[in-house]
């Protein structure tokens, strides 16, 4: 469960900073444009910190970590977050500094693509975990407290 505190407390931190680089780095070229800077603060915030914070609440919820399937997700989908974001970031900068798009190198686009395409897979294995588990759970639901105080007293 740290694996997952830990990772949503980093992309808060990655994701402010970012945020704050759009900024300053928009005013000290005096750009007033579209840029994909201005998307990766969000990205940062929203796919890397909240979903952390939702997979560590079904972390304590169905016991996620600790598995062979837990770790794959997790190192997949950083990586693939981690590519798509850097991806937009260096985007975003060529676009402040005047490049369009017919001068963007094509390995940028397609970089984030890939990116996006190891995030998706961490995410089925996520979703394949997430499925075991809770199957497993309804099967077997834990007993409550007023169950167990009836079985006593029989």
């Amino acid at each position: 469960m740290r694996t997952s505190y830990y990772a949503a407390h980093v992309y808060m931190i990655v994701g402010v900073v970012s945020g704050l680089f759009y900024r300053e780095f928009t005013k000290a070229e005096d750009f007033h444009g579209e840029t994909q800077l201005a998307l990766m603060h969000t990205h940062l915030l929203a796919l890397g910190m909240l979903v952390f914070l939702i997979v560590l609440g079904l972390d304590k919820v169905f016991q996620l970590s600790g598995t062979r399937l837990f770790t794959a997700f997790f190192w997949l989908y950083n990586a693939g977050l981690a590519l798509s974001t850097a991806m937009m970031g260096v985007h975003g900068i060529l676009t402040v500094l005047g490049r369009d798009e017919d001068h963007i190198p094509e390995a940028v686009p397609l970089t984030a693509g890939l990116g996006h395409i190891v995030l998706t897979v961490g995410l089925v294995l996520f979703f394949i975990l997430l499925g075991k588990r809770v199957n497993a759970h309804v099967q077997h639901p834990a007993p409550t407290a007023g169950r167990e105080e009836d079985a006593t007293a029989a």
